[in-house]
């Protein structure tokens, strides 16, 4: 069953059997068009792949593009929860997007379930007891890649990322598992594309290590920009610049880079081997790692649901907690600031016949939780 046909399918089925007491309402808002689209569209389709093999009748999805914009995003989920209705909300690629939407969404009394951002913000002090995140706290795959530089020996890094919530949160995590000394660190303009100043920089800055987190078509420019420039020095980042969707347009200079992941598509668990199968057959491509996130999100939805239905808060959120569902990870946990509890690989770009893609080299972090889980009251 194609995309467009299961959301009419499944809306439908909910509006026959009343969306009432017994259904559910989920409102996604994401990124589906313009820069950053892809990443919105994989954790849209590997939702919709759960909400599809889950056979349930009684789950309404609603989906709206926020075009990558705050102030669309906050109009989108206003409307979803006074005009939908909804029961639960999810989606928000970005962090500050999710800043603007999930404190008044959680105030309102709505479950959020974050597939993707995890700023340090609300994972601390401003936590709350009904926002979940199934992904990571933004920190926790470059707290890897700084552990795996200590690892390797690194001892100068360059480090950059853009100037919002994700990118700040990226370099704290960083330094605060690499104890060398720093080369250069730089905050780039969000969605910037020439990074010909920042090259230079690095080129003539003595370091031994470039670090960066620059997502979607951000990291692609980096990327190419730096294998053309000569400068031959070792790349590590995280996952968001070495995904299954930004691989092949980044193509052979991506080759032979360390990155942070908490999930691959070799992760050897049953769950995650059907997972990797029935979305390529759905959806003609492998997935990634947005797509493993939004799958993982509806499946711990749907486990909540077989216990109790958002209107009973308590239950339901006791249901959520207890995280009874397979998850494309394994073993799936959340902390007491409702964040996961995770090992974090070190992966490495390779080519498989020609697709470029990733595999496991190691773990970089073992069972991990976040720095900001103690500050975190409910």
């Amino acid at each position: 069953m194609k995309l467009k046909s299961l959301i009419l399918s499944t809306a439908l089925a909910a509006l026959s059997s009343g969306v009432s007491a017994e259904g559910v309402k989920i409102g996604m808002i994401t990124t589906l068009s313009g820069g950053g689209a892809g990443l919105g569209i994989d954790v849209r389709d590997g939702f919709m792949l759960a909400i599809e093999q889950s056979d349930r009748t009684d789950i309404e999805v609603v989906i709206e593009d926020d075009l990558r914009k705050p102030d669309v995003a906050v109009q989108l989920a206003d409307k979803m929860i006074q005009s939908e209705k909804v029961d639960v909300m999810t989606g928000i690629i970005w962090s500050n997007l999710a800043m603007a939407v999930i404190p008044s969404a959680t105030a309102q009394g709505k479950f959020y379930l974050s597939p993707n951002a995890g700023p340090s913000a609300l994972a601390g002090k401003g936590c709350h007891k009904n926002y979940f995140n199934v992904a990571w706290q933004n920190d926790n795959l470059h707290e890897a890649a700084g552990a795996y530089a200590k690892g390797t020996g690194y001892k100068n890094s360059f480090i950059l990322a853009p100037n919002y919530p994700a990118g700040q949160d990226a370099l704290t995590g960083y330094k605060r598992m690499y104890d060398g000394e720093l080369a250069g660190e730089i905050f780039t303009k969000l969605g910037q594309t020439d990074y010909a100043a920042e090259i230079a920089q690095i080129r003539a800055s003595g370091a031994d290590s470039v670090y960066f987190f620059l997502p979607g078509g951000m990291g692609i420019s980096f990327l190419k920009q730096y294998a053309d420039s000569g400068v031959d020095l070792p790349v590590v980042g995280p996952a968001f610049s070495f995904d299954q969707g930004i691989l092949q347009a980044v193509g052979d200079a991506a080759l032979g880079v360390i990155n942070t992941s908490q999930w691959n598509k070799d992760i050897d668990n049953a769950t995650n081997a059907a997972f990797v199968e029935t979305f390529k057959a759905e959806y003609g491509r492998l997935p990634s790692l947005y797509a493993s996130q939004g799958f993982d999100t509806a499946n711990l939805l749907i486990s909540a649901l077989e216990t109790a239905h958002p209107d009973d808060a308590d239950a339901f959120r006791a249901a959520l907690e207890a995280a009874n569902f397979d998850s494309t990870r394994g073993d799936f946990a959340f902390g007491p600031n409702h964040h996961p509890i995770q090992d974090i690989y070190a992966r490495e770009v390779i080519k498989e016949g020609d697709v470029y893609t990733n595999k496991i080299i190691g773990v970089a972090l073992e069972n991990h939780s976040d720095a900001y889980a103690a500050d975190c009251s409910f």
